[in-house]
């Protein structure tokens, strides 16, 4: 399993490095030393303490939808013209932007703190990591 250090780790569960020390220190987390003496976290179960720690707002349109991303956020900015709008949400530390119709801001009612639902629903979802070779 990989190990990231506490710095990282802290990063990832958008906390301070004291808090991950102190849950090493308390058991919530295991800590271990790398090879270079630094202290660092097992990369699975950092996973496992962010999945229990995501908890974004619950989705106040309580709709059924086969879309899994869902995205509860304020809206941060909309740029409107006549015709088209870019709404930015700002959901947890996601910065997620639409574009949209400006007809649609209006029925919507979307301005400025409001709060709003991003649904994403794509088939091709991209995912990078640094150690991963490039297939041509």
């Amino acid at each position: 399993m990989p190990h990231i250090r506490v710095s990282e780790a802290a990063r990832f569960l958008g906390v301070s490095d004291d808090t991950v020390r102190r849950w090493i220190d308390h058991g919530s987390l295991t800590g271990m030393k790398d090879e270079s003496g630094r202290l660092v976290v097992d990369g699975l179960e950092l996973a496992h303490v962010a999945r229990e720690q995501a908890a974004l707002p619950e989705d106040p349109t309580n709709v059924g939808r086969s879309a899994r991303n869902r995205f509860v956020g304020l809206v941060t900015g909309i740029i409107t013209d006549k015709v088209m709008a870019q709404v930015e949400l700002q959901c947890g530390p996601f910065r997620v932007v639409s574009l949209m119709s400006s007809e649609a801001v209006h029925e919507l009612g979307l301005e400025l703190g409001s709060v709003a639902t991003a649904v994403v629903k794509a088939t091709t979802v991209i995912v990078e990591t640094a150690q991963g070779k490039s297939i041509t």
